[in-house]
Order: C-alpha cells, then structure tokens, then sequence
C-alpha cells in the first residue's frame, strides 16, 4: 500500500527501528525489494535518482513505481532522491512521487533553505520534503568517486544551524552529513556518532542517513536511537547484482541466451540485499 514517506518513518521509530530506502534504476531491482519487504512484513522505500527522473523512461518507472507501491501489501513510499532541479522535481511528482530530496546541501547555507522553500511553493504541502544540511563526498550514481572516506572528504552537519534550517525550510526529514559518503569507502567509515546525537537533540523531525552501504551493521543497528529513521542504500545493492550477472552470465548466454533465468538470479540478488536490510534496521 503507497504511504507517506514521513509516516512510515515516524511509525518506524516509535518501534525503535528505521526504514531502509533503495534506489532503483529498474523496475527488476524494484519487484524484489518490494517482495522483501512483503516477506518481512516491513515497510520500505523505493528511491529514484534525479538523472533517472530528468528521462522520459525514468519519469516512465516512478508511474510503475507508484503502481507496485499501491499493489503492494505493506506500506511503500516512491522518492525522488537527491533532486536540486525544480522542473525534475516537479515531473516526478506528477509522475507519482510523493516525497522528494530537495538537496541544497552543496550551495551556500541561504541558498540551500531557498531551494527547499522554493520546492514547498511549488510542490504544495501534500509532497513530504526532506532536505540535506552537510555534505557527502561522492557520486550516489557510481560505486568510485570519493578518494577517501570520512570526514577528511565529507562535509560534517553543522548541528549549530540546525534548528534554524527546520524551521526556516519546513523540512519533514533532514539528511545530515556524520562522515557518512557515497560509493565506496576507503578503509573502515569512521562516523561520528557524537556529531550524531548533538544533531538529534536539536530537532524532533526524523533523520536520515545516507551513503550506508559499507558501514558495518553494529554501527547501523544505532541509527534509530539517535532519531534516524531512514537510512539509504544504493552501492552494495548495485554492485552485488553486477557481480551476480557477471558470474551468471556465461552460463545463460550457453543456455540459450536464457535471459529470464538471468533476471531470476538479478531478482535474488536485489531481494537478498534488501532482506537483510530490513532485518538489520528492525527491532
């Protein structure tokens, strides 16, 4: 069933857990999320990248997106992820997103809140809006990009601005910079859980965490005592179906080309990843 992204959120941690996000570049990747999900009982989020929404066939996958979320049998939202083009916000809401990352985090502080309020004005108040505050290093599209991990390379949350970011912007979920990044990390992520839980002190809106795959699972397991209540995942879940299509794909082509049974190992490669996710931010 499609859902607020902010309530199944906000549901989630008055249980103690977060709600893993997945981006999609594919409707395959999608269906096995979502079958996840429906296995677990969980609620989940399916995520779509901006240069994916800014084509007529990605804008194409959020109505598909939006279809297998109202199809499904336990609470999914569909986000724009990552967005700082009014236009491209605006198609994909139209398309069938109902939350978007209004993502300001690398322009100057004022001009970030401006792009979140610009993004209420035109959205209205029925489109949950997360925003970013700190910047991660990285491509959320490429596994490569970042030359190191950490703080050295990602711009750490100012928790000072905090709660004049929330308020000023009306944001329903706030992404926060803890040396979190995206891609791959170089040697073990070194996160500042006390950057963390000054933030969480300062505001009562969720939190969201990007840039997890990597990050070992005893450090994730925290997350949601420290109010963050979506957590999102891309590069380990990319990489692990290309390793998966990569080892499979001699065989299928000697079979036939038998392209559906390589979509099946595609299939349990995606649901695996999300499986896992989902047990490892429930309580």
């Amino acid at each position: 069933m499609r859902t607020r992204l902010d309530q199944l959120v906000t549901s989630a941690l008055q249980q103690g857990s977060a709600v893993p996000a997945f981006t999609c570049y594919d409707f395959t990747t999608a269906l096995a999320v979502v079958g996840a999900a429906e296995e677990s009982g969980r609620g989940v989020i399916l995520l779509v990248a901006p240069k994916t929404a800014a084509t007529p066939n990605g804008l194409r996958l959020i109505a598909a997106l939006r279809g297998l979320a109202d199809a499904a049998s336990v609470p999914v939202a569909v986000q724009l992820d990552h967005a700082s083009d009014l236009a491209v916000m605006a198609d994909a809401v139209a398309a069938g997103a109902d939350s978007v990352l209004a993502d300001g985090s690398s322009l100057p502080y004022e001009d970030n809140i401006a792009l979140v309020r610009n993004a209420r004005a035109l959205l209205g108040p029925d489109v949950v809006l997360e925003a970013e505050l700190g910047g991660l290093a990285g491509d959320e599209d490429r596994a490569f990009g970042a030359d190191e991990a950490g703080v050295s390379v990602a711009g750490l949350t100012d928790s000072a601005q905090v709660e004049d970011f929330v308020s000023r912007t009306g944001a329903g979920l706030l992404a926060v910079a803890v040396g979190n990044v995206h891609g791959k990390y170089k040697g073990e992520p070194q996160l500042r859980w006390d950057v963390l839980q000054d933030i969480a002190v300062r505001t009562h809106i969720p939190l969201v965490l990007h840039g997890a795959s990597g990050i070992p699972a005893e450090e994730l397991v925290k997350a949601a005592s420290m109010n963050v209540g979506k957590v999102n995942f891309n590069t380990e879940l990319r990489t692990g179906v290309l390793a998966t299509l990569q080892e499979q794909l001699p065989a299928h082509r000697a079979d036939g080309e038998n392209l559906q049974a390589l979509l099946g190992h595609w299939n349990r490669s995606a649901g695996g990843f999300a499986t896992a996710a989902l047990g490892m931010l429930t309580r």
